[in-house]
């Protein structure tokens, strides 16, 4: 069922406080990094009276006739309004107003947290009408921007406001559901890391608080009332008026985020039909932008300020001609670049799922998705994703299919996708799939992992199942194959699976089961 709770609030609590920590201790916290421009810290009024604590930079030497082009920056989950505050200044340097405030419910600022729910809307669009009022703001140039929980803050503000023209959405989610509640699974400790940093910085609106007990309690009288609380909080639910208002959208993940998988965001990008960019490089939830909130050079931050200035300021810097998917593979090398996420995946190759396989639940095999935040970050800084003894992994537990040694690299880019047959012996069950790079020791490395999960089936009676793993870029050494691997516990995930369990693997003749995987062309 994963780590016990204690031990994933103290893993929130250290993820929360890590970013601003870590740049202590190397004489880089934002507001060590301030330049000459005005700083102010204000007190905003948001949606129904709430006092929202906010900070504004201006660009130095700003006349009073002046109009700048306005940014606004809603904060992340559980940090402070001085988060982006090194990033505000070089946005100020670069001729922005820069808005940045505590979205409500954490820290200083009043109200409950609403995960992004409508006063969270709203306030937003309040700050916007602040920031014209008491600023040299340019009402018809306004973008907003946020990492994580601001990410998602920002896209849903400029589906409601038309004013916002630009958005750049940092490490956020497209997909509430989709992204902690994937294949009907609860992402355990996702979820319990999200609850122990809001309890910890903030206050729990009695809503979330009901939401959270009945998401661990695996309620499922209460799934549909959940389900409904996510979408409203889903910036894909409104995609058609993302299309209405033609708001540029920019979106950058990285490929092992382990709050919001890449694959909600790829699939909301390609229901855009308005100026758009997708970027994904390796790292966890929001590793991959942390050091442009110190001021130091970084990618994500670069384009977002040219995404910005292109599409807020008119500068003609080629963003808008520039090929708009870039990805990074896993395995290292530089950026590549793709005219849509469909050009991502130029073929597949399928693997036979052949024969049949029974396995017995309730016990991890060994195989795993590794321990968020911890696992992605090793897989970033040093290429060492969760591993497995492929061989060594007892049949008992886990369901082990292998292709043949490749002759040459396998550029794995974009989403596998797993469809088999399964006869359960319970009417309920989880099973987790993996796919392993595997050397020729029989070590696997983790390319990528799903759950799913069933309930309602009929004991012995097969039914077919159909699941994307989370999308990826990895690069398969010739000499080397690949292995998907089957199981039924993982602590990554809350697990259904009824004492005595098992689930039997096949591969009708009219119906064959088969692992599709997406690769690059050569």
């Amino acid at each position: 069922m994963g780590l016990p709770r204690k031990a994933l609030r103290t893993t929130a609590v250290g993820a929360v406080s890590a970013t601003l920590v870590a740049g202590s201790a190397l004489g880089l916290t934002p507001a060590a990094q301030a330049a000459p421009n005005s700083v102010r810290f204000v007190d905003i009024t948001g949606d129904g009276g709430t006092v929202l604590k906010a900070n504004v930079v201006t660009p130095a030497g700003a006349d009073a006739g002046d109009r700048y082009p306005l940014l606004v920056l809603p904060t992340s989950w559980g940090l402070p309004q001085i988060e982006y505050l090194a990033q505000a200044q070089q946005l100020a340097d670069a001729g922005y107003v820069v808005v940045s405030y505590n979205v409500r419910g954490f820290w200083q600022s009043g109200g409950h947290i609403e995960v992004a729910g409508p006063p969270d809307v709203a306030d937003a669009s309040r700050v916007i009408d602040w920031a014209l009022a008491n600023t040299p703001s340019d009402a018809g140039h306004i973008g907003m921007a946020g990492v994580s929980y601001g990410a998602g803050i920002s896209l849903l503000a400029a589906a409601h406001d038309k004013r916002v023209r630009a958005v750049a959405a940092l490490s956020g989610w497209a997909d509430l559901i989709d992204s902690i509640y994937s294949g009907r699974t609860q992402h355990s400790q996702a979820a319990a890391l999200l609850n122990g940093a809001g309890t910890l910085t903030g206050r729990p609106s009695p809503e979330l608080q009901q939401i959270f007990k009945d998401f661990f309690a695996s309620d499922l009288d209460r799934e549909d009332e959940m389900i409904t609380w996510g979408k409203k909080r889903s910036p894909a639910t409104y995609v058609d008026r993302f299309n209405a208002n033609g708001t540029a959208v920019m979106l950058a993940n990285a490929w092992g985020d382990t709050i919001f998988p890449p694959n909600q965001y790829a699939d909301f990008y390609e229901k855009l039909t308005v100026p758009k960019r997708l970027q994904l490089r390796p790292g966890d939830h929001a590793t991959a932008e942390v050091t442009g909130l110190f001021g130091l050079p970084n990618d994500v931050w670069t384009d977002t300020g040219r995404w910005f200035d292109h599409h807020l300021k008119g500068a003609d810097n080629g963003i808008d001609r520039e090929q708009p998917v870039r990805l990074k593979s896993r395995s290292g090398g530089g950026y590549e670049d793709y005219p849509d996420w469909k050009s991502v995946t130029a073929t597949s190759r399928k693997i036979a799922l052949a024969d049949t396989t029974t396995i017995h639940t309730n016990v991890n095999s060994g195989a795993d998705g590794g321990i968020i935040f911890l696992s992605s970050i090793l897989d970033q800084v040093a290429q060492v994703p969760p591993m497995a003894s492929i061989p060594l992994l007892p049949r008992r537990w886990a369901a082990v299919w292998q292709s043949e040694k490749y002759a040459t690299t396998q550029h794995v880019r974009g989403t596998a996708k797993l469809h088999t047959t399964i006869t359960p012996t319970k009417e309920s069950g989880t099973l987790v799939a993996y796919l392993y790079d595997v050397g020729p020791l029989g070590l696997g490395k983790l390319v990528s992992n799903a759950p799913f999960t069933f309930h309602g089936q009929t004991p012995g009676k097969p039914f077919g199942v159909d699941l994307e793993l989370f999308s990826t870029a990895y690069d398969v050494p010739a000499g080397h194959r690949l292995a998907l691997v089957v199981d039924t516990v993982d602590p990554l995930y809350i697990e259904h699976n009824p004492s005595g369990g098992r689930l039997t693997f096949s591969s009708p003749a009219n119906d064959p089961s088969y692992v599709s995987i997406p690769l690059r062309k050569q």
